[in-house]
């Protein structure tokens, strides 16, 4: 069976985004790239909702990436994607597919049958809607040493607690904190 692992970064009051799709603030950097870099090499099949799609597609694919951020581009772009969207007509980044319908359905199915590990990156949304339905086997949160004010929490929108076990910790030099979190058996 596979596992699905939910990965965003949050500032320290709790946001994944300051307004829809503004990031800005989150600071990344060699040792942020090295992290990625390892997180890739895991090959795990990559989970975005539609927005989060949207602005990876924007960046990964272009020459910009490839120059910048070549080890990281290159994993982003072989990766197997899929993307999660009622409203997207196609997904035309490669290795990429499109779920529109019955998503926890289909992902459940997946993680039984399939066995292959996923990740989901950023997609707030999604993140809510898969730890509703207790489909997501580990939370890994980092932490920017930065408080934006306003935004958009990560689990926004969420009905039930979700206790969590901390499994893991990583302090970067910059002073982002990774969280590794299991959900918790009551």
């Amino acid at each position: 069976m596979g596992k699905i692992t939910a990965f965003n970064f949050i500032s320290l009051d709790g946001y994944y985004e300051a307004s829809p799709g503004d990031i800005s603030w989150h600071q990344h950097d060699a040792e942020g790239n090295k992290f990625s870099e390892e997180m890739l090499a895991a090959n795990n099949t990559l989970l975005f909702g539609r927005v989060t799609y949207e602005l990876m597609v924007s960046y990964w694919p272009t020459p910009y990436a490839l120059e910048n951020d070549p080890i990281v581009a290159a994993g982003m772009n072989k990766a197997e994607k899929i993307v999660f969207s009622q409203t997207l007509k196609e997904a035309s980044w490669n290795n990429t597919s499109l779920m529109k319908h019955n998503i926890l359905e289909e992902i459940k199915s997946l993680k039984q049958k399939d066995g292959k590990n996923m990740a989901i990156l950023g997609s707030g949304s999604i993140i809510t809607q898969f730890a509703q339905a207790g489909l997501i086997d580990e939370y890994q949160l980092l932490i920017d040493p930065i408080a934006i004010g306003g935004g958009t929490s990560i689990f926004r929108g969420i009905k039930n607690k979700l206790p969590l076990k901390l499994k893991k910790t990583k302090v970067f030099k910059n002073g982002s904190v990774l969280l590794c979190y299991e959900p918790a058996t009551e």
